[in-house]
């Protein structure tokens, strides 16, 4: 296939490679505390430990953002929801004063546009309403880890 004078060639995208999984971390072997000293060792006992306490509160925070991400949508949604109701009481309001004042051109109008707003609130709250009920508060993932620290304080694998 020949290309027109005056446009730049097509790149031809490179053959896809299937993506690769990263290699596991390599496996520390383990060490001989014999020739350590008591202090040493409770150094290291307490930098794992801090480490451990700081990956949990890391894991809960990612948990926690997780979850008021969900909640915010929900809120989202009944924010919605209200304007939507405030325009159905708008309209209706509207709708009555025309009636009233032009038995029946007008206020049908005005009758139609509040019925569609609140057609669309229902389906706003209804959506609102089931974002909430996914919502979680508590970060499950950190609490099953952590119940685990007790055991691997004692050395114990589960």
């Amino acid at each position: 296939m020949t290309q027109p004078p005056g446009l730049p060639p097509q790149a031809v995208p490179p053959p896809a490679v299937p993506p690769q999984a990263a290699p596991p971390p390599p496996a520390t072997p383990p060490v001989d505390v014999a020739d350590s000293s008591v202090g040493e060792l409770l150094s290291n006992v307490m930098k794992d430990v801090s480490t451990l306490l700081r990956q949990e509160v890391e894991l809960a925070k990612a948990e926690v953002k997780t979850e008021a991400t969900k909640a915010a949508k929900g809120a989202g949604m009944f924010g919605g929801a209200g304007f939507a109701g405030y325009m159905v009481l708008l309209f209706l309001s509207i709708a009555l004063w025309q009636g009233l004042e032009n038995v029946m051109d007008g206020g049908w109008a005005s009758l139609i546009v509040a019925a569609l707003w609140a057609i669309i609130g229902a389906v706003l709250y209804a959506t609102g309403r089931s974002e909430f009920r996914r919502v979680n508060p508590k970060p499950e993932r950190t609490v099953e880890t952590l119940q685990r620290v007790p055991d691997a304080l004692k050395g114990e694998r589960s």
